[in-house]
């Protein structure tokens, strides 16, 4: 089969499409013929061995794909590692039936994104109807799912940002209420006057640095921030323990692997919910793009260079 192999670590140069044999699906796991595989910014960690969990080479990166098992169900699954290529296999406890009326952007778009959306806004931040929500990097894959959900679900205000107009166009498309330029000199102040001269509720924040610093500065007392990515790969400031009871602030970590330690099936609730929300007319999936196996050198530089919005496709038939 064709793929991407990694194997050493290191930027979008280490990503060289080559021929490896199948793979073969061992007890409890499902062969999937990928239609289409997810492209990820957690990808371009994985690809250099700075994602939360530990890399080994070789390594066929993509952690996402859908496509036809053996018995001709229609599957998303998480795999991992080995999604960017022709086959991969799959936990059977990791893969779902996708609707027919579900296409594959949408199904990629809800498993990891959508998802992530979903746990940062029930799980981690437990979203009050009425409160304002300030979404960074709103015209990515998570953040233009994460504008609509939060709208979906009642909320006051949601504030965009993003670094460029069209991005900020885009999220105000989506349902935000106000766009700002994640640039601007002092974020604080732009936060909270974008809020109309009150100070948030809740802050999705993935980008790290000062970005995460001040949007903690913004927080209402009793606001929540959420951190779930740093694509600055710039660490925010550390925080006393003490200011959080001062401004009565709580500081959430999420990392999506951790949805299946807790108990019932949450990533079929949350994808039942998503699908449903989609099927309404209320959720739509951004496509971003799509790449062959030979453009993924290409797919990563647009990611790491901010270039790109919405959902990334790979398709392993070219």
């Amino acid at each position: 089969m064709r793929a991407i192999q990694i194997t050493e670590f290191g930027g979008p140069e280490v990503l060289n499409a080559t021929e490896l044999p199948d793979p073969v699906a061992g007890d409890g796991q499902l062969l999937v013929d990928v239609s289409r595989a997810g492209i990820n910014y957690a990808d371009t960690h994985q690809a250099e061995n700075s994602y939360l969990s530990p890399s080994t080479l070789p390594l066929v990166p993509g952690g996402e794909v859908v496509g036809r098992t053996a018995d001709g169900r229609r599957v998303v699954a998480l795999v991992g590692t080995g999604g960017y290529a022709e086959k991969a296999v799959a936990p059977a406890t990791l893969a779902w039936d996708v609707p027919d009326a579900v296409d594959d952007l949408t199904a990629l778009g809800m498993i990891v994104q959508g998802a992530t959306a979903w746990v940062l806004l029930r799980r981690s931040v437990h979203l009050e109807p009425g409160e304002s929500v300030v979404v960074h990097a709103a015209a990515g894959g998570v953040g233009t799912l994460a504008v609509q959900l939060a709208k979906a679900w009642g909320a006051g205000r949601v504030i965009a940002t993003a670094s460029t107009k069209a991005k900020r166009d885009l999220a105000l498309e989506l349902g935000a209420d106000v766009a700002v330029d994640v640039a601007e000199p002092d974020l604080k102040a732009a936060l909270i006057e974008a809020n109309g001269g009150r100070r948030v509720d809740v802050v999705l924040e993935m980008t790290g640095g000062t970005v995460t610093d001040d949007s903690l500065k913004a927080l209402a007392p009793y606001g929540r921030l959420a951190f779930y990515g740093m694509a600055s790969r710039q660490q925010p400031q550390p925080v006393k323990p003490a200011n959080l009871m001062a401004h009565s602030t709580t500081i959430a970590g999420m990392w999506l692997a951790h949805i299946f330690q807790l108990p019932g099936d949450l990533m079929r609730r949350a994808l039942d919910d998503l699908f449903a929300l989609t099927a309404e007319g209320r959720m739509r999936v951004i496509a971003g793009g799509e790449y062959g196996l030979s453009e993924v050198r290409k797919a990563h530089e647009d990611l790491r260079a901010r270039r790109t919005t919405g959902k990334l496709l790979l398709d392993p038939s070219r």
